[in-house]
């Protein structure tokens, strides 16, 4: 296949929300960072839709980029299987499933999140909810499962009324804060899967005068910008983001070199920032 010296960072996100999101905002930092000591061009694109998915799938047919980045890929998602079937090398942050066939970065998602709960417990808090990301995201599932293990182990029976889902915004965290109040609202410690997410949290409860960390611990996930202007400060589980996105540009460069080049896997791990929240 000729070279068309272009590579394209994919990603099905709105574009407000690939650059207003932390997550997003270093994970793109990092990759572009380390692109840049190439040739190659970086292309930007957005697929939210099926019109858009197919469109794509009809440029990569007509003028195909050397390779791709894949971003905030969903379990179910066939757009990883068009570059598969083009036979373009594409580099996942996150993975479909344990069986994923593609090369892939991601953090220790089940044990970061075991260590934020057992922060919580440690503090004496045993009714400890969570508020999940988009569970149709491995990464998601994955600290869902850290949670629900650190519960397990320290002899906690699984509720699943202290359980609720949200999409990673902030509007979500609200939501299911509101939710888990309502439902249970002798809770005590919540972990939420995103700094963001923890934030629309945090309003909640302060919107229905619950002390943080006084009558619930709140921790996040990110140690982002987010964690560190909050009132309080969160506590969070720093993932090394921007670092994401360079091991998955270095692991796309490689399979671009040596085209049968096995599938790899990076897992990048965590570690609990203590803030005053927790």
């Amino acid at each position: 296949m000729d070279r068309t010296g272009a590579v394209a960072l994919v990603a099905p996100e709105s574009y407000t929300r690939l650059f207003s999101e932390p997550y997003f905002a270093a994970i793109i930092e990092g990759a572009v960072e380390e692109l840049s000591a190439t040739d190659l061009q970086v292309a930007l694109v957005v697929v939210r839709t099926e019109r858009e998915r197919t469109r794509l799938a009809r440029h990569l047919e007509e003028r195909p980029v050397d390779g791709a980045l894949l971003l905030s890929v969903q379990a179910h998602d066939p757009l990883p299987s068009v570059f598969e079937r083009l036979g373009i090398p594409a580099v996942l942050g996150g993975r479909r499933s344990n069986g994923e066939t593609l090369s892939c970065v991601y953090a220790e998602n089940i044990g970061g999140a075991h260590n934020a709960v057992d922060l919580l417990l440690s503090r004496g808090c045993h009714i400890v909810a969570t508020i999940t990301g988009d569970l149709d995201q491995q990464g998601a599932q994955a600290r869902l499962e850290g949670y629900r293990r650190a519960l397990e182990e320290a002899g906690f029976a699984a509720d699943e009324e202290l359980v609720e889902a949200g999409d990673f915004s902030e509007e979500s965290g609200a939501a299911a804060m509101t939710a888990l109040l309502r439902r249970r609202p002798d809770v005590e410690g919540v972990f939420a899967a995103s700094d963001v997410m923890a934030a629309g949290a945090l309003r909640v409860l302060r919107e229905a005068g619950r002390a943080v960390p006084d009558d619930v611990a709140l921790v996040g996930w990110d140690d982002s910008d987010v964690a560190r202007g909050a009132d309080p400060p969160l506590t969070s589980i720093r993932q090394p983001t921007e670092e994401l996105g360079r091991a998955m540009a270095r692991l796309l460069l490689d399979e671009m070199a040596e085209p049968d080049r096995a599938r790899r896997e990076v897992v990048l791990g965590t570690e609990l920032v203590r803030r005053a929240s927790a």
